[in-house]
């Protein structure tokens, strides 16, 4: 190990977050604490982009009504109670989310959905409600809806909070009416589904994916006998960890801790990288994926190419654009 570097492994933290650091955890990740409107880079050739970013601008701008008087006058409100931001990987929704949080007064929230879900967990749903409802602004992103459970837990929360006056931005790669598709049997809870979609206006942002910057496909993984010498030329807190052994603690940890585990990480070292083969474990891998890329964590492996990490019926199935983002942003990752 050189002298500019710590040592540390992944499946050697299991951080514990008490109920009451939860809210005050919800702010936008390291990656996203100093961005902005201003610094939204659109492309000219997608005037949707240049549309979300000014119509959320306006929404910030906005006083919240809360309190009684907005209960009592809410079917005679003009205008959403909410944003919603539709669009593919890569378009730039979540510096668009973050920047809202940065403009809009506080307090303010900005977590992503399975975090919001965590808090009702811990904290049980009528504490959680009263605690987001003192907020002017509620950030969600990833909003997607993975079991019918959440379906019921989610639609009731965002119905009670803009009822509260709360208001709130959420993104997603999936339009609210279509939320739960090919995953549960969402026709089941249409009514549900339905209520979601009702809060929000719905932006539908297209684009390509920024992130690959010309690059189509993650950085080569290096052969298992060069990869001491590569790891050794990595500064600053370096995790380590087997790839077999990482995915099987991942079990142990719940993804709203993934944040917590990987914070201050500088970069990731993976050895043995082979395709996952089970839905359950490669979801928990997106979301670590998605806690490395909040914080610009660069990652080398050997063994598999990082693109070959899901199988193929993962990416034809009904969780196809959660593995496709994963993907797009390990290349983002392994291409520093």
């Amino acid at each position: 190990m050189n002298a500019e570097q710590t040592l540390v492994a992944l499946s050697d933290r299991s951080p514990q977050v008490a109920p009451d650091e939860l809210i005050a955890g919800l702010v936008p990740p390291p990656q996203f604490q100093d961005v902005s409107f201003a610094g939204y880079r659109t492309d000219d050739a997608e005037p949707s982009q240049a549309q979300a970013r000014n119509r959320l601008e306006e929404f910030t701008a906005s006083a919240p009504t809360q309190g009684f008087l907005s209960k009592l006058f809410k079917k005679g409100r003009s205008g959403p109670r909410g944003v919603y931001l539709d669009g593919g990987y890569g378009v730039g929704k979540t510096h668009l989310l973050a920047a809202a949080w940065h403009a809009n007064d506080k307090p303010a929230t900005f977590g992503t959905f399975v975090e919001y879900t965590n808090l009702v967990g811990a904290l049980g749903f009528a504490r959680a409600r009263d605690d987001l409802s003192q907020m002017k602004l509620v950030c969600v992103d990833e909003f997607e809806l993975d079991d019918p459970g959440d379906t019921v837990l989610m639609s009731r929360l965002m119905r009670e909070l803009t009822d509260a006056g709360v208001k709130i931005i959420a993104t997603s790669n999936t339009l609210p009416g279509a939320l739960g598709e090919g995953r549960f049997a969402a026709q089941d809870f249409l009514r549900e589904i339905q209520a979601l979609a009702d809060q929000f206006d719905v932006y539908r942002i297209e684009g390509k994916d920024y992130r690959h910057r010309g690059l189509s496909e993650p950085a080569d993984p290096i052969p298992a006998g060069q990869l001491e010498a590569a790891a050794e030329r990595l500064e600053g807190t370096v995790a380590r960890d087997d790839f077999a052994t990482l995915l099987k603690h991942l079990s142990t940890v719940h993804p709203s801790r993934y944040g917590r585990m990987v914070d201050g990480v500088d970069a990731a070292v993976w050895e043995d990288v082979s395709t996952i083969d089970n839905e359950s474990v490669a979801l928990r891998f997106v979301a670590l994926v998605d806690r490395l890329y909040d914080r610009n964590v660069k990652i080398i492996n050997s063994g598999q190419a990082l693109d070959e990490v899901f199988t193929e019926e993962s990416l034809a199935g009904g969780y196809r654009k959660k593995y496709m983002r994963s993907l797009s942003r390990l290349t983002a990752l392994s291409s520093q």
